[in-house]
């Protein structure tokens, strides 16, 4: 490592975390990303090939979990900064929903722990939208930042409070540290954007899915997209910016499209894939009474027909980030996936 700024990139291999690698070693930064496996570092080294990176002479890839408190502090050792991406993922089959909570609790406070404890100048957190929508049953205004998911209303799904209450806490543990560290955090709606290899994030799925013709019917969920790019950008202007220390950002267009938006937008721009793309809705009490009997279903179920507008004005002004459109984003998801061979090739 050389004596540029290092910056801790924890979760490398994810859909999000590799674009943000990508741009820092592009901006001339040092990373050092953490793995659960040391296995992932040839997937890591062929994502940012990819990527169009070819120089990894500045990336050091370390193993590091969110289970285990002891590693973090040599993974935060001489680091500038530490942006903090990796969470447990979704289970749809868990247990009880402790078993998504208690990791990502732990895991933003052995990171923020040890960020603290080697004087690291600001950590940044990926949140989620869903830290700020959720248990907000009549929202009539766009969501903003200033908005946290109310998790005193019932049936708030597992994933969504584990988001809440981990940036919860991560904003607790600044308030109370002595060391003049900086928290900021990034909140995205879903995201999209190229893939950089068959590994990627569960917001893709539903591209891959579409394509395929594995969708006969869409159920009616409207969402914010944004595109993995901007968020990656976002990510960095939040490390970099003095104005984001102690704010958080929604990333997003600030546009909203209904499942059948996004896959009129596939059969526009993917005429080939037309007749895999499904025309039709699944009525919201279909929907539910299915997600009664498959647990799988529960997390869509629980947003059908609700709003879901939100507000990058934020971002825009505080940052002056300038997303690309969400039309893009999810264009350029399928390209990537059919161009990487994900999705077999129609003619």
């Amino acid at each position: 490592m050389t004596n540029k700024q290092l910056v801790v990139v924890t979760g490398g291999s994810g859909f999000i975390a590799s674009h943000i690698i990508l741009q820092l070693l592009q901006q001339g930064y040092a990373v050092r990303t953490t793995v659960r496996n040391l296995d992932k570092r040839a997937l890591i080294n062929k994502m940012l090939h990819n990527g169009g990176l070819s120089d990894l002479s500045q990336l050091e890839v370390v193993a590091a979990d969110l289970t285990h408190e002891e590693p973090w502090n040599s993974v935060m050792a001489a680091a500038d900064y530490a942006i903090h991406v990796a969470s447990p993922t979704p289970t749809l089959n868990f247990k009880n929903e402790d078993e998504m909570i208690r990791p990502a609790i732990n895991g933003v406070l052995y990171v923020l722990r040890a960020a603290s404890r080697n004087h690291v100048k600001r950590v940044v957190l990926t949140s989620a939208y869903g830290a700020i929508f959720a248990g907000h049953p009549n929202q009539t205004t766009p969501f903003t930042e200033e908005v946290w998911s109310d998790l005193s209303q019932p049936n708030i799904h597992p994933y969504q409070k584990s988001k809440t209450m981990a940036e919860r806490a991560a904003w607790d543990f600044i308030a109370n540290d002595t060391t003049g560290m900086e928290l900021a955090a990034v909140n995205p709606v879903a995201v999209m954007g190229p893939v950089l290899s068959a590994d990627f994030s569960h917001s893709n799925i539903q591209i891959q899915d579409l394509l395929n013709g594995k969708t006969k019917a869409v159920p009616r969920v409207d969402s914010g997209y944004v595109d993995v790019r901007d968020v990656a950008a976002l990510h960095i202007l939040a490390m970099t910016k003095p104005a984001a220390a102690g704010q958080r950002f929604l990333a997003t267009t600030g546009e909203t499209y209904s499942m059948l938006d996004v896959a009129n937008i596939l059969r526009t721009a993917f005429p080939a894939y037309a007749a895999n793309l499904p025309t039709k809705t699944v009525p919201t009490p279909l929907l539910k009474l299915a997600a009664k009997a498959n647990p799988m279903l529960r997390m869509v179920a629980q947003v059908a027909d609700k709003y879901a507008e939100t507000s990058n004005a934020k971002a825009v002004a505080m940052l002056d980030w300038h997303p690309r459109s969400a039309k893009e984003a999810i264009i350029a998801t399928a390209q990537s996936m059919i161009d990487l061979g994900i999705v077999p090739q129609m003619h």
